[in-house]
């Protein structure tokens, strides 16, 4: 029967899609019974969830900022059901959660009723938003008002912001719309000419004609600074600081939490055997100082999302769990160096010169050089492994110096002077020794002299 109906399904005729039905319903009755699936079902499920989890920050249980979250909830909901306006920032550095924060309100607000059919929303974000007038069109198009706004000319920025906010009215002033205008990347708007659409936005929100709530997004602490007289007088100075100070338990717990698969993922034995696994790993002392290294240099959850993004990688058929090497090896390649990289491209005479500076570095503690001290400290090395290294002319080996300031492996010092010939002006090198012996071991088929000069002590 069985047999049958695959046979059917696969061929595609006039009553294929009621058998296709009839075969799936089959299928799922079946699968309910024994709730299993293959592997190669499960591994695929796996990484739908968390790589969806993992790059769209999907918005989970806030942690650690509970009295941040309650008081937007408290600000949203006043202008969402009793029709308040309201402006507030929230300050804190990239990756702490601002927009998830606000993404898991919004989500808890739309599942009351009254929310959901009435609030709009506005999106806008600086780095798209570029002046004030993209801005008008895109709230135009959010709030589908392109048919009401037609070909009518406007006289100013602020009358046509009001005729859009006025044909979101019902017929009574109780009964408008509440409207949320979200702004990421607000101080990018402070650098509109005039501030002209902040100024309208929280001039409408002091006037109390549409209840409209701000809510603005930002990593800039002097924010306000920013903004003209005119607008920080209608500003409300609400602001929600977030800051990750959290500590390593607490990140660990995370960690566990964000990599763990749901309640409701088909198959609950293999569910169960990754959850525990997970919780496993945990108490390794391999992920324990991977996960403390990452802590101790980033603590924002879109690093720690990046970093379970590389372990997931691995997972496939054949390797269907994550090993405490997986994490390492994530760990390696996120943490990877990309200066030390560039050195692998570099040609052997531009290598010298580097080895060249890091000598003049030892020698000089940190101080500037040119390229003629690096010229004669690369012509010493010639002259004594006269066998091994070809002859460069002057002007071959300036041409490989120039390219490393190209490659930003060295930089002018500030306030050199513009006439100075370029062999003279004074340069910092950007690597320090051990990125420089560190790329050489992995530098293909590098010279053994060039290597033992990079490690000789200084004569």
């Amino acid at each position: 029967e069985q047999r049958r109906l695959g046979y059917l399904s696969d061929g595609r005729t006039a009553g294929s899609g009621l058998l296709e039905f009839v075969n799936f319903s089959t299928m799922s009755k079946r699968k309910t019974k024994d709730s299993s699936l293959s592997l190669g079902e499960c591994i695929a499920e796996v990484h739908m969830i968390l790589r969806t989890r993992f790059c769209h920050h999907l918005p989970g249980k806030p942690f650690g900022v509970e009295t941040q979250y309650k008081n937007l909830m408290d600000l949203l909901k006043q202008t969402a059901i009793h029709g308040e306006s309201n402006s507030l920032l929230i300050v804190g550095p990239r990756g702490a959660g601002k927009t998830m924060l606000l993404k898991s309100v919004l989500k808890e607000l739309k599942e009351m009723k009254q929310v959901d059919e009435n609030l709009l929303q506005v999106h806008l974000n600086g780095l798209l938003q570029t002046d004030d007038n993209i801005a008008l069109k895109e709230i135009t198009r959010q709030l589908q008002l392109e048919n009401v706004v037609g070909d009518k000319v406007f006289g100013s920025f602020a009358e046509n912001l009001t005729f859009l906010l006025e044909a979101l009215k019902k017929g009574n002033r109780t009964s408008t719309r509440p409207v949320l205008f979200i702004l990421d990347e607000f101080d990018l708007f402070a650098h509109h000419k005039n501030q002209t659409l902040l100024y309208n936005l929280l001039d409408i929100a002091q006037a109390a004609q549409t209840p409209v709530a701000i809510v603005g997004l930002t990593c800039r602490l002097d924010v306000l600074e920013l903004l003209e007289k005119r607008v920080k007088s209608r500003f409300s100075h609400r602001q929600i600081h977030l800051l990750n100070a959290f500590s390593f338990r607490q990140y660990l717990d995370v960690f566990q939490q964000q990599f763990s698969l749901p309640k409701e993922f088909p198959d609950r034995t293999f569910a169960q055997e990754w959850n525990q696994n997970i919780e496993s790993l945990c108490k390794n002392k391999t992920v324990v100082d991977v996960l403390q290294k990452h802590f101790s240099s980033s603590k924002d959850f879109r690093s720690l999302h990046m970093l379970l993004m590389f372990a997931l990688s691995h997972v496939t058929i054949s390797k269907p769990s994550i090993q405490s090497m997986d994490l390492l090896d994530a760990s390696r390649l996120y943490t990877m160096d990309s200066k030390a990289n560039i050195l692998h491209g570099l040609s052997v005479l531009e290598l010298c010169l580097i080895i060249a500076m890091k000598h003049l570095n030892s020698i000089y503690e940190g101080q500037p050089f040119n390229f003629e001290m690096v010229y004669n400290e690369f012509q010493k090395f010639v002259q004594r492994k006269t066998n091994s290294m070809h002859y460069f002319e002057k002007s071959v080996v300036l041409k490989a110096f120039e390219h490393l300031h190209q490659l930003e492996l060295i930089k002018p010092m500030e306030g050199a002077s513009v006439r100075t010939q370029k062999e003279y002006q004074l340069v910092k090198l950007l690597l320090d020794s051990s990125q420089i012996m560190d790329a050489l071991q992995k530098y293909p088929k590098c010279p053994t002299d060039v290597h033992l000069w990079a490690t000789s002590a200084l004569e």
